[in-house]
């Protein structure tokens, strides 16, 4: 296969593009609400994490992750048949969420968004996915993910890698 066939361009991450995936965390999406004594805003139930098993447990987690190199060249992908997984950037700067359509348990063509400034997501259970990749510079993030026994990671390596571009640039 030619390497423009293996060319992935990013596009903007929204709703509906990501909704066969999972959900987009964006606090722009809702109301908030006023809570201690309006002194503060909460913007509630933005995402579901799913999980499934016995033993079975939510978890938060502080992950504090390298920026990748642009184009990305993009060989593995992995999901989570347990549970859902979030991601929750601490700054504005914007990341690379790149996923796959299942095909008979294996991934199929990947396909890449850009976030906006302060847009998390939330994967699916069993959502074909890259790895977490800020570019740029480093970014901190909350992790909301399934806790407790089973084997809830499945990898795919692709025999020939793909590249991921940013819309505009090359």
């Amino acid at each position: 296969m030619s390497a423009d066939a293996r060319r992935i361009v990013a596009q903007p991450l929204t709703a509906a593009a990501f909704a066969p995936f999972g959900t987009v965390i964006d606090a722009a999406a809702v109301a908030p609400r006023p809570m201690n004594a309006g002194m503060a805003r909460r913007f509630h139930d933005l995402a579901e994490i799913e999980v499934v098993g016995e033993g079975a447990r939510v978890v938060i987690g502080l992950v504090e992750a390298q920026p990748y190199p642009l184009p990305l060249r993009l060989g593995l992908v992995e999901r989570h048949p347990l549970g859902a997984q979030a991601f929750l950037p601490l700054s504005a700067a914007p990341f690379l969420v790149v996923v796959c359509p299942d095909e008979e348990g294996r991934p199929g063509r990947p396909q890449a968004f850009v976030t906006a400034p302060r847009q998390g997501i939330c994967y699916a259970s069993n959502t074909w996915h890259g790895v977490l990749t800020p570019y740029g510079q480093p970014q901190d993030f909350v992790v909301v993910d399934r806790g407790g026994p089973g084997v809830n990671l499945e990898e795919h390596t692709f025999a020939e890698p793909w590249t991921v571009h940013l819309p505009g640039l090359d």
